[in-house]
């Protein structure tokens, strides 16, 4: 079996669908979103749809972004964070407008079971930003932690590249796991356009939300797919900005 990790999408479900029928997967194919499927382009309530689709003839792990935390609040309670709306919640707000009772409650209870962390059976840790506690995201004080914390990836990016993992100052909490997959800060903030590695983590949101493209990533072979500049498919929208 294949696995595959896929980055934050951010309701560009014209991107999302161009990458997985491009990449046409054997079947037995295993399949870790990483969260953020929506607040950016205009069709996050269509993610949504597709993938809940999708995932009856594949198997998948979804995990919980911090975005979709705040869309599920909102349609559990309709509270409007004004934080929320200008970082893309807007966009999912009038995405969901016109959805009937019956599949908004689809959706909650797929937004209600999404996945706050995954380990694969080769010890590889996929989430949607980061942990910061030094015995693993299963010990975090706020669960939350592990799709808001953005210490992770700051910390290997400014990592030396010589330092070994037996030496003192090699950070503990990377030494629990073989890697560690993971989305929430676009590597476009690093100059990079496709999933970038330091240490043992690998970052694969590739900016989907602003003018990056959605990205897929074999975690065995490191191949690597990669959907069209997601801004191309919606040329009369801004997404985030």
């Amino acid at each position: 079996m294949e696995t595959v990790v896929i980055g934050d999408i951010h309701g560009g479900l014209k991107a999302l669908e161009q990458l997985l029928e491009t990449a046409n997967l054997p079947s037995d194919t295993k399949y870790i979103f990483v969260g953020d499927y929506v607040d950016g382009w205009s069709e996050s309530a269509g993610v949504i749809s597709y993938l809940i689709n999708f995932s009856q003839e594949h198997e998948c792990v979804f995990l919980r972004g911090n975005h979709d935390e705040l869309l599920y609040n909102y349609l559990k309670t309709g509270d409007k964070n004004p934080m929320w709306l200008n970082q893309g919640g807007q966009s999912s707000v009038d995405s969901y407008s016109n959805l009937s009772k019956t599949k908004k409650g689809i959706h909650i209870r797929f937004l209600e079971n999404l996945t706050n962390y995954h380990v694969d059976d080769k010890n590889r840790l996929y989430l949607h930003a980061g942990f910061t506690n030094q015995h693993g995201p299963q010990h975090e004080y706020y669960p939350n932690t592990v799709y808001w914390d953005r210490t992770l990836w700051e910390m290997v990016c400014a990592m030396d590249a010589s330092l070994a993992e037996t030496d003192d100052k090699y950070p503990k909490r990377l030494k629990l796991f073989k890697e560690i997959y993971i989305g929430h800060t676009p590597v476009t903030r690093v100059g990079h356009d496709v999933p970038a590695n330091f240490a043992n983590v690998w970052n694969v949101d590739t900016g989907a939300a602003f003018k990056g493209k959605i990205t897929m990533l074999n975690v065995d072979t490191k191949e690597i797919w990669q959907s069209d500049p997601v801004y191309r498919f919606y040329p009369n929208e801004i997404g985030r900005n």
